[in-house]
This record gives C-alpha cells, sequence and structure tokens, in this order.
C-alpha cells in the first residue's frame, strides 16, 4: 500500500504551533551510505515525539545530529528555538540526552552521580545537593541513593540515567530507546515518568522500537525507512493508513460454516479452523451490519472476534521493501512527468 506523510497538525487559530524541535532537509552520509535523506520534522513544545524504524534506519543518528553530537552534511535544524548549526551551544543548554545504554558510573553512589551531574552545570554546592535531592526522591532512589550503582538493578540505571539528565532542568530531552532491556515492570514504571515529564511541559523526542511504547506515550509518530521518512501523524492517523481490518468468525460445527461460507460474499476461507474473515473497518455500523445478516440467515457463529491494523501492521507495512515511501512516489511523479 502506498504510504503518506499526515500534514502537520495546527492549532484552533489555524496557525502551526512553536517548535520545540524542526528539521527541513536534513541528510547525513557516511562515504556512499546516505543514512538520512532529506527528512522534515515538526515537534511541538510539549509533546512526545517517537520516531520508529528498523535496525540501522538512522533513528539514532538523527539524535545524536538533534543533540549537537555530530554534523549534519545539510538541512535547516532548529532545536530550542537555536539555530543548530550557529548556536550550538545555546542547544546543548536546552536539551537534555539519554542514551540506549546507561551513562553512569558504576563505581561510585547514585547520590555521587547526581553531585557530579550538577558539578558538570556548574550549580552552587547546596543549590546541588537540593535539586539531587529532590531527583532521587521523584524518582524513588532514595533507599538506594548511598549504594553503589554496580549494585542496581537494569530499570533503577535507566531511573538514575534520567534522573541525572534532568539536573540541569532541559526543556527537551532525547531518549533514545531508553527501555531497551528492561523487564515489562520497569518498562511501564519508565512510562510513568515520561507522562509526568510532558505533563510539566518538557518535550520528548523518544527513539524506540517497542511499538506499544510508541503508541501509548507519542502525540506524533514518524516511521523511518531508508533514510527517508515514510509516514507520520499520530497513532491512529498510522492504522487509518493501512487496510486489513475484519470481522473473524469461528464455528464449531462445520454444517453452520460451510452454510455461512457460501451465504457470505467477499469472505477468506480457512476450512481447517472452521473460520471465516470478512473485510470491515471494524466500526459500530458495520459489525450490526454483520450480525443482523447472521440472525436473518439463521446462522449463529460460535465466536465474533474484530481486528483493526495496529502498529505493527503499520510497521511491517512502511519498511517493506516493496513500498514506496512518499519521497519515493514524489521522485516517480517527477519521472513521469518529463
Amino acid at each position: 500500500m502506498p504510504s503518506s506523510v499526515m500534514p502537520t497538525s495546527t492549532r484552533s487559530d489555524g496557525r502551526t504551533p512553536p517548535a520545540a524541535v524542526s528539521a527541513t532537509g536534513l541528510r547525513k552520509s557516511y562515504g556512499d551510505k546516505t543514512v538520512l535523506d532529506g527528512i522534515d520534522l515538526h515537534i511541538p513544545a510539549g509533546s512526545v515525539f517517537a520516531l520508529l524504524g528498523p535496525n540501522g534506519a538512522g533513528k539514532t543518528t538523527a539524535v545524536k545530529i538533534l543533540s549537537t553530537l555530530i554534523s549534519a552534511d545539510a538541512g535547516e535544524l532548529h532545536v530550542g528555538g537555536h539555530d543548530l548549526t550557529t548556536d550550538a551551544q545555546a542547544v546543548r543548554a536546552a536539551i537534555g540526552v539519554t542514551g540506549q545504554f546507561s551513562a553512569v558510573d558504576g563505581l561510585i553512589t547514585g547520590e555521587e552521580n547526581m553531585l557530579l551531574m550538577a558539578d558538570l552545570h556548574h550549580l552552587p554546592r547546596d543549590e546541588g545537593r537540593r535539586v539531587a535531592a529532590d531527583l532521587l526522591e521523584r524518582f524513588d532512589l532514595v533507599d538506594a541513593a548511598k549504594k553503589p550503582v554496580s549494585s542496581y538493578s537494569g530499570g533503577m540505571k535507566r531511573r538514575l540515567d534520567l534522573a541525572m539528565t534532568l539536573v540541569g532542568a532541559p526543556r527537551i530531552i532525547f531518549l533514545d530507546e531508553p527501555t531497551t532491556g528492561l523487564d515489562p515492570r520497569s518498562r511501564h514504571n519508565m512510562w510513568q515518568i515520561i507522562r509526568g515529564l510532558v505533563s510539566g511541559g518538557v518535550t520528548v523526542f523518544l527513539t524506540t522500537q517497542y511499538l506499544e511504547e510508541a503508541d501509548e506515550l507519542a502525540d506524533r509518530i514518524a516511521v523511518l525507512h531508508d533514510g527517508r521518512i515514510a509516514a507520520q501523524g499520530s497513532a491512529e492517523e498510522l492504522k487509518r493508513l493501512i487496510p486489513g481490518g475484519h470481522v473473524r468468525l469461528r464455528f464449531a460445527d462445520p454444517d453452520t460454516y460451510q452454510n455461512a461460507a457460501v451465504a457470505l460474499r467477499e469472505t477468506t476461507r480457512n476450512d481447517e479452523a472452521l473460520t471465516l474473515q470478512i473485510p470491515s473497518g471494524g466500526s459500530q455500523r458495520e459489525l450490526r451490519a454483520i450480525l443482523d445478516w447472521l440472525d436473518a440467515a439463521g446462522i449463529e457463529a460460535d465466536e465474533l472476534t474484530v481486528h483493526t491494523p495496529d502498529l505493527d501492521d503499520v510497521f511491517f507495512a512502511l519498511t517493506s521493501s516493496t513500498v514506496p515511501s512518499q519521497a519515493d512516489q514524489a521522485d516517480q511523479t517527477k519521472e513521469n512527468a518529463r
């Protein structure tokens, strides 16, 4: 299915909201390998933006560029209202970055890690201790504060890493796969922390391989494939791009199954499982029509389930090598016009 890029959201007054992060024509290559091929992003302040893509798609490269760790080959880039090319120092002062792997020092305590970060931010001694104490409490690390970080669990290390990122009170945070390797409980705890940050006005740029994570957290999602944005929008907007919604009817009685298979049109049969699959968008009107038809035909299914496309479907469809990105479609349109 052709993909598309959803329009950037607008405010009620029709104007585009101010961007915490914006990129136009972002490009990056390593030798003859193009990693980012002219991507455009607009991330409103106080929102969560998730960048999805397969391994090697360029997600971490995008984070490194926007957080000033490496330079872009081309593009107009602004973070926190500052031009990334001419005012990188101001960008660094406005952001915090947490990578895939914890950057904490395991040889010292959690509290010492926090105080070290306060020193790096040149906070006065008393203020640094106050900020460290507040964040250790906020991230439920008070009981472990005096213990060496090497004794922490993976989830505790990630919470400490994020707490250290917040010492400088950044308004924009880049989280590069922050829950990789965490157990489900620790992952959900991290989600709660991220929601709390956003409710306080912080903007979060999130890269993740967990589609459920993007679905749970992100206001907008972009799918990166072959260095280009295959599609972006809210989770619901992206799900509507993908066909494949259906109602599945399962029958216990083979004769009833055969009668329904003969009578129903546009169904996909599974004779072994005694199931019929009817294309449907899952709307209440469509479900009612199916139920009314079954009643009128005197047919009773033993089980009815509804499947609507989820982000897994979106991800697999948009990152398939057979699916053209919007940029590919635009290039082909230009070629055909010649």
